[in-house]
């Protein structure tokens, strides 16, 4: 059988749990969360106290997904995470969607959160300089990416965005988000990229 794997990545708090979770249930697909077998199959290597998140095996993880990826009897897989493009097996690969957000909106979602001053600086860089869309694309065919603005959107909006372009009904591209000139322009630019 031919699976469809669908990665959904991002920087923390764009959204991807909740819209991996509502997709993989209307597609009828298994929902794979990254932090969730890097702790069930024991992947995490050592906790970085500094940025108080887990370093991964990615090299195990690769081989655990496409293990999980194989067995499984559904049609569609989901997976989430911010590094799902650098851990899924890209012969694998079907679609990667790459959620972003306006890092002014962002810092809202991440203060909500509870992140730590330093963390937050470091997820809202990243976001600015498209860290997930360029790890994504160093890893897979660009024609297999698809980079989605979801700020000010709802869930169900996302989802609605994502299953336009699975349908054919809308195209999927990058370069569509530009956070260093909308930032700067707005003159707010140094309040997002530490010194």
């Amino acid at each position: 059988m031919e699976k469809r794997i669908i990665l959904v990545t991002g920087t923390p708090c764009v959204g991807k749990t909740t819209l991996a979770t509502q997709l993989s249930a209307k597609l009828n697909g298994l929902y794979v969360n990254l932090t969730d077998v890097a702790k069930k199959e024991k992947l995490i290597l050592r906790e970085d106290k500094e940025r108080k998140s887990a370093v991964v095996n990615e090299e195990k993880m690769r081989k655990v997904l496409a293990r999980v990826i194989g067995e499984t009897d559904k049609a569609t897989v989901v997976v989430d995470g911010h590094y799902a493009a650098a851990v899924t097996p890209k012969d694998l690969v079907s679609r990667i969607f790459v959620l972003r957000r306006d890092p002014r909106e962002l810092r809202g979602f991440m203060e909500k959160c509870g992140f730590s001053e330093a963390k937050m600086e470091e997820n809202l860089e990243a976001e600015v300089l498209d860290v997930c869309l360029v790890e994504a694309l160093r890893e897979n065919e660009k024609s297999k990416i698809c980079e989605l603005d979801v700020t000010g959107k709802t869930p169900e909006q996302s989802l609605n965005q994502v299953l336009d372009v699975l349908d054919n009904l809308k195209a999927c591209g990058v370069g569509c988000v530009d956070w260093l000139g909308v930032l700067e322009k707005a003159g707010v630019l140094d309040n997002y990229l530490r010194t």
